[in-house]
């Protein structure tokens, strides 16, 4: 297959433009609600991107400003130096690929995938082994003469793939596309899109909810939360060293345990919880008496029978294969999500303590 050479030598027209991806102080407000508050970001030719935030985080609503189908309150889009914003949404030459697919029913296969080549004018011979070649990426070719309709979920959403990347554009867009399937396609679904990132080269912009698909896809994630960049970085930097609480919450730092720092030596700070302390790896300038808060994730919040640890009642407990993950509550109402290597009994009394080096200590004012 030649779809990787030949991507690099996209339709005529706006689809020509490439290059690096700017967005300059962008701003959409709807009435007194900004959605979104000023996005300074640079995206690399080949880059691939996940905006990770919460539903309202302004995540969906800055992909369709790239795309064009929201118009900008304020600030400016460039693609390889030139500005864009300005431009209808099918002169700049995005592939878009959708939550609900999107797909015309009345149409075959292949001619969904290849509607965007005849708004374009690509028609014949052109038209015929691009639609080929993009069904076969998608691994589709036995399904081009059927509906839709007859299609699984994964199946259409892999036409919608399809027809996203057969017009060879220089980004392709994604709107939280795995959100309907279930979770086995999913996980397969991944896979596949980042192997399609990689075949076509193009930049690959991906709106999710979902901490996991962020992690398994992307190169870059930008966190977002009410309109703002909270952190942008790699998987390995956001997991590792979220820069606050907010980003910290999406990278599965589920348990916060408020308290109050009680040492500091370099980048570790002790801080006391409920009576007991615990060391931790501090994300922020913090002295001896600040307020601050433990953060940890469940599966680095050991439980056990006997200690040591914070004291705490088990709510509830499943088994998830190598070991045991539940919620415990502490006289105080505290909520920890802990992991245990032995069956402990709901309503049983339990003693949680992070793993070394596996805590994070940010001050309570960030949350």
């Amino acid at each position: 297959m030649n779809a990787v050479a030949e991507h690099a030598s996209p339709a005529a027209g706006a689809s020509r433009i490439g290059g690096r991806l700017e967005l300059d102080g962008l701003r959409r407000s709807f009435g007194a609600y900004n959605a979104l508050a000023g996005i300074d970001i640079a995206i690399e030719p080949g880059e691939f991107i996940a905006l990770l935030g919460p539903s309202g985080c302004g995540k969906s609503t800055a992909l369709n400003c790239i795309a064009g189908l929201l118009e900008l309150t304020g600030g400016e889009i460039r693609l390889g130096g030139r500005r864009i914003d300005q431009l209808e949404p099918e002169k700049r030459g995005f592939g878009m690929v959708f939550q609900s697919y999107a797909l015309f029913p009345h149409m075959s296969v292949r001619k969904n995938v290849g509607f965007g080549l005849a708004m374009q004018g690509i028609k014949g011979p052109e038209a015929e082994k691009r639609i080929r070649d993009a069904l076969a990426m998608v691994r589709l070719e036995s399904q081009a003469d059927k509906l839709p309709g007859q299609l699984s979920g994964g199946q259409q959403q892999r036409v919608a793939i399809a027809r996203a990347i057969v017009i060879r554009p220089p980004i392709v867009l994604m709107d939280e596309p795995l959100s309907n399937l279930d979770a086995k396609l999913r996980l397969e679904m991944r896979a596949e899109i980042r192997a399609i990132h990689d075949q076509i080269g193009s930049t690959t912009i991906y709106v999710t909810h979902d901490q996991d698909e962020a992690l398994s896809l992307a190169d870059r994630i930008v966190v977002m939360s009410q309109g703002h960049i909270q952190q942008v970085g790699t998987p390995e930097e956001l997991y590792q060293r979220p820069v606050n609480l907010t980003v910290a919450d999406f990278m599965g730092f589920r348990t916060r345990m408020p308290g109050r720092i009680v040492s500091v030596a370099g980048d570790e700070a002790e801080i006391e919880v409920d009576g007991s302390r615990f060391h931790g790896l501090a994300r922020e300038t913090l002295k001896v008496g600040d307020r601050a808060v433990l953060a940890i994730r469940p599966e680095d919040l050991v439980a056990s029978a006997t200690g040591p640890g914070i004291a705490a009642t088990v709510v509830s407990i499943e088994y998830r294969g190598r070991a045991f993950f539940g919620l415990a509550r502490t006289a105080a109402g505290a909520e920890l999500y802990f992991r245990a290597d032995e069956p402990l009994l709901r309503g049983s009394s339990a003693y949680l303590a992070p793993a070394p080096r596996r805590a994070l200590i940010f001050r309570e004012d960030v949350a």
